[in-house]
Parts: C-alpha cells; sequence; structure tokens
C-alpha cells in the first residue's frame, strides 16, 4: 500500500501553500479587524489565481477548468485551509452543481463561472430549515409558463459577490406513507433579478469578512430556461454534485489545525516557565503528541475519502466520517493551543483567538456533526436491513 503523493500532487499542495503565504496572509489581520475583504484585493487574488491557472481547478478540461482529481482538488483545498476564508473564496471553486447546466446554461453560467467572469452562491438554508432541507418553506408555483418564487433563504455565503445564486425551492408536494414529502427544485437566480433582493445577514464570530447573506423572494418571476436539472429533480441534483462539499469542510479542518498546531508547538519551545521551556513538561508535550496525532489521522481519512470517489467506490459514509472527525479535531486543537498560549491566547494580539472562533463554525454547516452521525449509522444499518 502505498500513501504518498506524487511528484505532482505534492507539487500542487506546495504551490497553493505558498501562495496562501503569499497572497492571504498578509491581508488577514485587516480583514479580522474591519470585516470587510477590499475590492481590489479581492480582484488581485483572483488575477493572480488564474495566472496560476488553479480558478475553477475542480472542473473537468472539457469546460476551461484544471480538470483535477478529487484527491488533488482536497489537497488544494488543505492548503487554502491555513488561510482566511473571507481572502481564499476569492481564489475561486465555483459549484461543481453548475456541471447539471445544459444548453444555453453553459454559455450564460457554467463558462463564465470557469473562466472567473462570473461567481455564484449556493443557497438551500432558511430560517426554519437547515438540516431538515425538505422543511423548506421557498416555493415556486406555476403561474402560465413562468415559475413564481417567494420565500426567504439566509446564511448564504458568498452571495455578497455573488452575480447569481443556485437556489433550492419546493416545487410542490407528494403524499407518502410518513406523511407529505415536499418536491424539491433548482433554479438559476441572477442578481438584479425583478422581486429577488440580496441583503446583509448576520454578524458573525467565525470567519470574519467572509459574509452570510439573506435572500428574499418576493413574487420572483423565473422561466423555465432558469431550472437547473429536471423540475423536481433538486434533490437528483444535489445528490450527484453537492455530497463532496463535506471533503471541502474536512481538508481545509486538516488545513487549519496543521497551521495552529505549528503555532503552538513553537510556542512551547520557546516559552519558558519554572526555568525551562514549556514544551519540556509532559502536561504541554503530551498535548502535542495528541494533537498531532489526531490532525494526521483526520488528514489520512479525508483523503482516503477523496481517493474513494476517484476509484468509482461508495464513499458516503467515509466522507461524512471525515467530516464529522475533522470538524471536532479542529476544535480540539485550536482549544489546546489556546490553552498552551494561556492568557495571551485570548488577546488578538495572536491570532489563535480567531483560529478557536473560526472552530466552531465547522461542526454545524454543510451538515451538523449530528447530520453526519445520522449518515454514518444509516449506512451501516441499511445493508442489515435495519
Amino acid at each position: 500500500m502505498n500513501f504518498g503523493l506524487t511528484d505532482e500532487q505534492q507539487m500542487i499542495a506546495d504551490t497553493v501553500r505558498d501562495f496562501v503565504e503569499r497572497e492571504i496572509y498578509p491581508y488577514e489581520v485587516e480583514v479580522e479587524r474591519t470585516g470587510e475583504v477590499p475590492d481590489e484585493v479581492a480582484a488581485e487574488i483572483k488575477r493572480k489565481t488564474l495566472e496560476l491557472g488553479f480558478y475553477a481547478c475542480n472542473f473537468p478540461e472539457e469546460v476551461g477548468g484544471a480538470g483535477l482529481s478529487h484527491l488533488e482538488f482536497a489537497l488544494v483545498e488543505r492548503e487554502l485551509g491555513r488561510g482566511s476564508m473571507a481572502l481564499t473564496h476569492f481564489f475561486g471553486r465555483p459549484q461543481n452543481i453548475l456541471m447539471a447546466c445544459e444548453g444555453a446554461q453553459r454559455e450564460r453560467y457554467l463558462l463564465p463561472a470557469v473562466r472567473g467572469e462570473r461567481m455564484d452562491a449556493l443557497a438551500m438554508t432558511e430560517p426554519g430549515a437547515g438540516s431538515d432541507v425538505r422543511g423548506m418553506k421557498t416555493t415556486a408555483r406555476r403561474d402560465g409558463g413562468d415559475w413564481v418564487v417567494n420565500g426567504t433563504k439566509h446564511f448564504i455565503s458568498g452571495a455578497d459577490h455573488a452575480d447569481f445564486v443556485i437556489v433550492f425551492v419546493a416545487t410542490g408536494e407528494d403524499q407518502t406513507s410518513k406523511g407529505p414529502k415536499k418536491r424539491i427544485t433548482a433554479f438559476l437566480v441572477d442578481r438584479g433579478t425583478h422581486g429577488f433582493t440580496i441583503r446583509d445577514g448576520y454578524k458573525s464570530v467565525s470567519h470574519r469578512g467572509y459574509k452570510n447573506m439573506i435572500l428574499e423572494f418576493d413574487d420572483c418571476r423565473l422561466p423555465d430556461a432558469q431550472v437547473l436539472g429536471a423540475v423536481d429533480g433538486g434533490f437528483e441534483v444535489m445528490n450527484t454534485w453537492l455530497y463532496a462539499t463535506r471533503i471541502t469542510v474536512a481538508t481545509m479542518a486538516v488545513g487549519r489545525a496543521r497551521r495552529v498546531f505549528d503555532m503552538a508547538l513553537n510556542y512551547a519551545a520557546e516559552r519558558k516557565q519554572f526555568g525551562q521551556e514549556i514544551g519540556k513538561f509532559q502536561g504541554v508535550s503530551f498535548q502535542l503528541a495528541d494533537m498531532v496525532t489526531e490532525i494526521d489521522a483526520a488528514d489520512w481519512l479525508t483523503l482516503a475519502s477523496a481517493w474513494r470517489l476517484d476509484q468509482g467506490l461508495p464513499a458516503n459514509r467515509e466522507i461524512a466520517s471525515a467530516k464529522l472527525y475533522a470538524s471536532e479535531m479542529l476544535a480540539r486543537v485550536t482549544d489546546a493551543t489556546l490553552q498552551i498560549f494561556g492568557g495571551m491566547g485570548l488577546m488578538d494580539d495572536f491570532p489563535i483567538e480567531r483560529f478557536w472562533r473560526d472552530a466552531r463554525v465547522e461542526r454545524i454547516w454543510d451538515g451538523t456533526s449530528e447530520i453526519q452521525r445520522h449518515i454514518i449509522g444509516r449506512e451501516l444499518l441499511r445493508p442489515l436491513g435495519a
């Protein structure tokens, strides 16, 4: 069994890490302070990513992407995880779901997104529907040859910079033995469409500058040409293209944990108490040992799930396990690092408190830890008929 990266894969990881250190790190403190990414900084990151050939690297070559494998893209996301999400957002990884575009949609949405000419955002979550996607209340009803959309989405990341959004709404309801079951359809909605409003969301303690937005639909009229995939086929589109977002969360958690661990390790080797470096005390050295062991375990678990996708193997349970373990590992690593830094870890002189705050949301978005455990348990019990 060969667990090593190829030379090309290592080059991908090294290139992205170098980019993050040179182009992302210098702006982090200011973005954290202001909660804003200056337009000129965002444009510069996008321009340099395009020059590097990594923009939309998660898309196949036939549509203009770099054609990276799932494993290679996981390496990219892992290294991007070291930097501020508000800034790495402009590294540009459009939603893979755009591969479901057909006909004129490809020229209007898919190809411009891959070229960096248009930015997208994904909208599913609502005030009353987070983990329970079928609980969404945003609806689209037929009116003549169009669809009329009404409702509200919230916690929509990246919508502040999006030129269009991919919105999932309820388009009907079936009666089943377990009660009503909503049918879901995905729509492509351009910024500026009549009846569609994007406004500021909530102020979050996690990932400042990476804003969440509120989307409001008030008799927003959309033609059939805006349907992505099939009518009532939203879950099929979702399951085909969006499962890998959980790998992204896991890999970015690993990258962030490695950056934080390096800070803890260096601080433990330099900080002196009671006449010696604190890393020489077992209370600290044992924490470091546990941290690096968990980081390595999360890294391998995550890369293994991406590798399974590349091999065409079932990976639903493995991806859920990776997201669950890596996100919870990051919480433990950031908390332990803060403890090693002591009181200074809570001061904004160091970025430790930022990583500590940022880590908390990873166990919530893209499927809570509880949802991941549900998926894992279901995958284990289904073959046994339970």
